[in-house]
This record gives C-alpha cells, sequence and structure tokens, in this order.
C-alpha cells in the first residue's frame, strides 16, 4: 500500500475498539499489528503521538510507549528522528506480492487491481491463532483427508442447511480452493471432446481448468444488465453439453445476481436438455446492501455440483474451496480427486471450520469494508469518468466497466504505465471480444481506489487522443 500520511487519535482509537487489557500495551500492540497487516492502516502512515493516543484511549503514557516499542521490535513501525513513529510490515511493501503474478519493472509499487481478492478482515488472524493450538491433535494420524476434516464437512453442510438446501456432511469434499474443485468436476464428469457451455464473458481461470480436461467450451452471453436466456436454450439445442459452468450469485465479472424466477427457467432449461449445471458460489456470501438472497440453484436443479470458496468470503491466503455434490456421486469425485491431490491442508481446514463457528460476525465487518470501498469507487467512476457506464453490483467484488469504444487493451497498457493494474475485457471472454469492458475490483482500501480512478482517468484522455494504436503489453496471469 503506498504511504497515506497520517492517522488521527480518534481514528486510530476507533479502529482499535474493544482491544485486550491484561496487560494493556501487548493487547494494543496486538491490535495494531492486526491494522496495519491487513491495510487499514496503511503502510508508512504516521501514528498518533503518544500524548494524544493515551488521550484518545483513556490509558497510561506507558502503555502506549511499550505498545509503540513492540510495533518497532516486530517489525511493524518505525521511529524516524524528529517525525514520530510510521507503520511498516517485516520485509517491506514486496512482502505481499509474487513474482509470478506481478513480475515487471515497478508492479510491487503500483495500484494492483488485476486480483480481485481483498486483504483479511478482523477475525482471521485470531482463527489461524486459535486453531494453531487444535492442530497436534491430528500429528497421530498420516493427515490425509481426501474428502475433508469431518468436523469442517459438517460445518459447511451447515451453511447449506441455513439456506433451505438439506445437505448431509457426506455430500460434501474439502478442496484446496475453488479452482481444485472446478477442476476435480471437469476430471470426473468430462472427458476430450465432450462440451461444457460456459458464460461470456466468465471467471478465467475456471474454464481454463475445464479447458485441461479436453473438454470443449460454448460460450453463451451474459449482457451488462444480465443472462440471455433464449440464447441459452438455443445453445443447449444446438450443442447437447454434459455440464454448464455457472456463476450465478455477483456474477464474475459483471456482478449480476440471478433472480429465483431465472434459476427456475434455467433449470428447467437444463434438464430438457441433459446437461448438469457446476455453480460457482464463490461470491455467494458477499451481498452488501442487507438484501435477502435467492435460494441456491441446486434447490432447483436437484443433480447440481456446486462449488464454494473461502477466499473471497474470507481471505484469499485461506486456499480452502469445496464440493457440494448430489447424493451418489461422491465415489465419481473422489476418484477423480486422488489423481490430482491427496486433500486439503489440515490447519486451514481447522482455521476455517472456527470463522464458519463464527457465523457472520466476522464476514459482517468484511462486507462493511467492501460496501465502502464499493460506494468510493463507484462515485469516483461517475464524477471523473461518465462516459463510462456501469451497473452498480449489490455485492460481490468488482465493477464491469463499459468504455464509449473498443479500447480496453489499450486502456490496461497505459494505465500500467501510470501505476495502475487493470484487467481487460478480452481475459474474460470465452470466445474473444469483449475489448469493450475493463474489469475494476474494490479490493483497496478508499483513498487507493480513488487514487486508481483519478490515474485511470488519465490515461482514459491518452489513450482517446492516440486512438488506432496498437498496445504494447502482453496478458498478465489471472488470479481471481
Amino acid at each position: 500500500m503506498s504511504t497515506s500520511g497520517s492517522i488521527s487519535a480518534a481514528r486510530t482509537a476507533a479502529l482499535v475498539g474493544d482491544f485486550d487489557r491484561s496487560p494493556a500495551y501487548t493487547g494494543l500492540a496486538d491490535a495494531l499489528r492486526l491494522l496495519i497487516g491487513d491495510g487499514r492502516i496503511g503502510y508508512g502512515t504516521r501514528l498518533p503521538s503518544e500524548r494524544e493516543l493515551t488521550e484518545a484511549l483513556g490509558v497510561s503514557r506507558t502503555t502506549i510507549t511499550r505498545a509503540y516499542a513492540t510495533l518497532r521490535d516486530t517489525g511493524y513501525a518505525e521511529a524516524r528522528q524528529g517525525s514520530g513513529t510510521f507503520t511498516r510490515v517485516p520485509g517491506g511493501r514486496a512482502r505481499a506480492h509474487d513474482r509470478a503474478l506481478l513480475p515487471r519493472a515497478g508492479d510491487h509499487e503500483a495500484i494492483d487491481l488485476n486480483c480481485a481478492a481483498a486483504s483479511a478482515p478482523p477475525g482471521v488472524a485470531a482463527a489461524y491463532a486459535e486453531a494453531a493450538s487444535d492442530l497436534p491433535a491430528y500429528f497421530g494420524g498420516h493427515g490425509y483427508f481426501p474428502a475433508g476434516l469431518p468436523e469442517l464437512q459438517a460445518a459447511i453442510a451447515a451453511t447449506y442447511e441455513a439456506r433451505g438446501l438439506p445437505t448431509s456432511p457426506e455430500q460434501v469434499m474439502v478442496t484446496p480452493g475453488a479452482l481444485s474443485a472446478a477442476a476435480i468436476v471437469a476430471q470426473a464428469c468430462t472427458g476430450p471432446g465432450d462440451r461444457v457451455l460456459v458464460e461470456s464473458p466468465v471467471y478465467p481461470n475456471a474454464t481454463l481448468s475445464i479447458r485441461h480436461s479436453g473438454a470443449r467450451l460454448i460460450g453463451v452471453p451474459v449482457d451488462p444488465d444480465g443472462w440471455d436466456l433464449g440464447a441459452v436454450a438455443a445453445a443447449l439445442r444446438q450443442t447437447s453439453p454434459r455440464l454448464a459452468y455457472l456463476i450465478p450469485d455477483f456474477q464474475n465479472p459483471t456482478g449480476q445476481l440471478m433472480s429465483e424466477a431465472q434459476r427456475q427457467e434455467y433449470a428447467g432449461l437444463l434438464r430438457r436438455a441433459g446437461t448438469v449445471a457446476v455453480v460457482d458460489e464463490a461470491h455467494q456470501a458477499l451481498p452488501l446492501d442487507g438484501q435477502e438472497m435467492p435460494r441456491p440453484f441446486a434447490s432447483f436443479a436437484p443433480e447440481t455440483l456446486t462449488l464454494g470458496s473461502a477466499s473471497k468470503t474470507y481471505w484469499g491466503g485461506l486456499r480452502l474451496g469445496w464440493i457440494r455434490a448430489p447424493e451418489g456421486r461422491m465415489e465419481q469425485l473422489t476418484a477423480a480427486r486422488v489423481g490430482l491431490d491427496l486433500g486439503a491442508p489440515v490447519m486451514e481446514q481447522l482455521v476455517l471450520a472456527r470463522l464458519l463457528a463464527h457465523g457472520d460476525e466476522v464476514v459482517d465487518a468484511h462486507r462493511a469494508r467492501l460496501r465502502e470501498q464499493r460506494d468510493r469507487l463507484a462515485a469516483a467512476v461517475r464524477e471523473q469518468l461518465p462516459d463510462w457506464r456501469f451497473h452498480l453490483p449489490g455485492g460481490g467484488l468488482a465493477l464491469w466497466l463499459q468504455l464509449p469504444g473498443p479500447l480496453g487493451t489499450a486502456l490496461t497498457d497505459e494505465a500500467e504505465r501510470r501505476g495502475v493494474i487493470i484487467a481487460p475485457g478480452p481475459v474474460f471472454a470465452a470466445e474473444g471480444g469483449l475489448d469493450q469492458f475493463v474489469r475494476v475490483p474494490w479490493t483497496r482500501p478508499p483513498h487507493v481506489m480513488e487514487e486508481a480512478v483519478a490515474r485511470l482517468a488519465e490515461a482514459w484522455s491518452a489513450v482517446r487522443d492516440r486512438q488506432g494504436t496498437t498496445p504494447r503489453g502482453s496478458a498478465r496471469v489471472m488470479v481471481a
């Protein structure tokens, strides 16, 4: 994160909240370390003076002094002579980046909006710490759980029960992420030459996983205004696909939410065609406006294979996903799965089981942060790029922005020169096209989103001035 100036004592007090006071300096240091680590207090921010924070928190000056000393000793702050105490993180800014994903010069200093994944919300760090105390109980066994830890299977099944979809733990398979889940389903259910219906635009890494089985992709449009069920019906009649990969909940990248009436109609089309739905629910837990979510697609199509993910709801580093399968399909999925991996890490499964046990407590804080970031991003686009069109999603993680002309790739190239990394529409196209679009996630703090839009506005002005030139950039790895 870029330097964000200073933070007031009042704001700091609001963020740390009711921290643990046994002892107070340790609790305050732990709270500040979490805030710095997840980006709510930005890198290079000047912290309040000891005197100011003493007054704001109502603690002793010694408590603040020792808390700041603890931050410095653990690498989360540094003292600058005559200037104050500034935040940092162990390893510097580059600690959050992978060279395979951001390999170019200047990437680590850029505003990376290529990846639609946010930092961890409050509560995730505590779940890891608590799970670590449970881990030794598993050291006496081999550690392989191809279907998942029984307690996590039960916790995931309970989330479907709460949504009105009866599910037993035996219907759940835990995987190392939703992409792994998609690969397992493709391996189990398709072979070379089989057709799979996919939305366009669509999450590209999922379709790549499906292609690896040798399947042929058939694209059907998801317009900026939603699903074209007439086109779906025609494609099903003409191609008789074995599977249909759908994202009905805040579709990636358009953000559209499929209504219950549309789900019922879509399920009927699939049933008549003999096609099984593979439904990606990665964004299902992220409604941002307090709305009631539609029932799961599997409520309308019982043969549906449902994919879930912890990465968007909690944190991208929590690499866990799952498959909810109809009764009688787990043996087929397990046979396919053992050719790919032998199970997800036990530690992460213990973490997710704890997070699910806390209900919406952690997710509510995550949604509140995302809602503010979405609204600030949308307002900045409306103000600085009024000729761009978009539908404001009621949840999920990104805006799907329609440009006045097919200049998405050129804009992406120019934006990168100005320190903003975004994804152009063609990356999401199942069968080419979509260069009139770009995707911009709202996964960074509000002031960073506003700076990103300011740079995009500059890039857009430059691109319009030289229409017809060929972009010099090359395609990036897409991760989320």
